[in-house]
């Protein structure tokens, strides 16, 4: 029996969703392998996971621009290689035990931490299981390039050749897309989905995400879409952010408004709606574009997002909006002219990589050979 070890950080992340997403591609095309999905963060440094988590919380909320200079910055690479090394080192008992433990025959990570991790033990101790460092963003940083890492799975061929311009030869990138979940590959009906969910079929839908943690001006979103002239319909995944929940449930609203938490049928909810307003996320920017759904794109956060969304307008699949009163005049223009949702639609759909989780098992399945 074949085993793989699925590494990630962050419970409710895009990391965490695109692991799930290659785990549930890996059992569907082998039914009898083994797989371990672990919270790699967690399982080596648990108290400096919490603290590290909060951290990146308050800067990319309070100090974006913090966040701005330090992601993908060579001189805090530089400056921080010996620290990265001494965790690293620090991990490895805890490592040796996971492997020794699992004997895996191939390890995907879906972060740089633990592919560094895992590319580090390998140079060290001479590992002969294929790595595979699967990325969840259009932009790659510097913290990914490893000469001992197997393949990667990149988003675009544009990603890829970020990594061969450092180093990385091309035999081992694969451009497959952000791994998202299987079911993204089918659709149902909207009149039939639109039933099910309680929307009605003549009036314009329209989906407000933040993310898996529901972050972005949301509440200020719903106050200003819930005033607007135009007779639309509003869906809103909190993510696990109780409180924006429980603020939005407990308000009055002149809209139909479907008011969710943390959402397992994301696919439906993009087959549905018109147009998504979100931060551009590597996975919610996979699945929309897998579901043709125009993009609104409010508050990127500096860095990865910032990167995605600069992709994301020169491909035409998205508008920016510089607040959430722009947000809403954007938004009227867009439902007002349905030949450039159209025409959005179409681009999306083109540059849209459905089958990168099935893709991604299939290149697992080969290495394992």
């Amino acid at each position: 029996m074949k085993k793989v070890l699925l590494l990630f950080i962050s419970e409710h992340s895009g990391h965490h969703c695109a692991s799930l997403a290659i785990e549930k591609a890996l059992h569907e095309l082998d039914g009898e392998i083994e797989t371990l999905n672990i919270n790699s963060f967690n399982y080596t440094n648990p108290i400096l996971e919490k603290i590290i988590n909060r951290a990146y919380m308050g800067v990319v909320q309070h100090r974006p621009e913090l966040w701005d200079y330090l992601y993908d910055n060579p001189g805090v690479l530089k400056q921080t290689q010996k620290l990265r090394e001494i965790i690293h080192k620090f991990n490895t008992g805890k490592l040796k035990t996971l492997l020794d433990d699992f004997k895996p025959n191939a390890i995907i990570c879906t972060q740089a931490f633990p592919c560094g991790m895992v590319a580090d033990y390998k140079k060290t101790f001479d590992l002969k299981i294929p790595i595979v460092g699967v990325l969840t963003d259009y932009a790659p940083h510097s913290y990914w390039i490893y000469h001992n890492v197997d393949q990667y799975i990149v988003p675009s061929q544009e990603t890829g050749d970020k990594l061969i311009a450092n180093g990385i030869d091309s035999s081992r990138i694969k451009a497959y897309g952000i791994p998202i979940d299987p079911k993204f590959r089918n659709g149902s009906g909207r009149d039939g989905l639109c039933e099910k969910l309680g929307l009605e079929r003549g009036k314009p839908r329209v989906l407000i995400m933040g993310g898996t943690q529901g972050l972005g001006p949301i509440k200020e979103l719903v106050r200003l879409l819930d005033r607007s002239r135009l007779d639309l319909q509003i869906v809103i995944v909190c993510g696990t952010n109780k409180r924006l929940y429980n603020w939005l449930k407990a308000r009055p609203h002149q809209k139909k408004m479907v008011i969710l938490p943390y959402a397992e049928n994301i696919d439906e909810l993009m087959q549905v709606s018109d147009i998504i307003l979100t931060k551009p996320g590597g996975i919610t920017t996979a699945e929309a574009l897998a579901r043709g759904l125009p993009m609104l794109i409010v508050n990127p956060l500096p860095g990865q997002e910032a990167m995605n969304t600069k992709i994301l307008l020169q491909a035409g699949v998205a508008v920016k909006a510089e607040s959430p009163e722009d947000a809403g005049v954007l938004l009227l223009e867009l439902l007002d002219n349905r030949t450039k949702l159209k025409v959005m639609s179409n681009k999306a759909r083109s540059l849209a990589k459905p089958e990168s989780a099935v893709d991604t098992a299939k290149l697992i399945l080969e290495l394992m050979r």
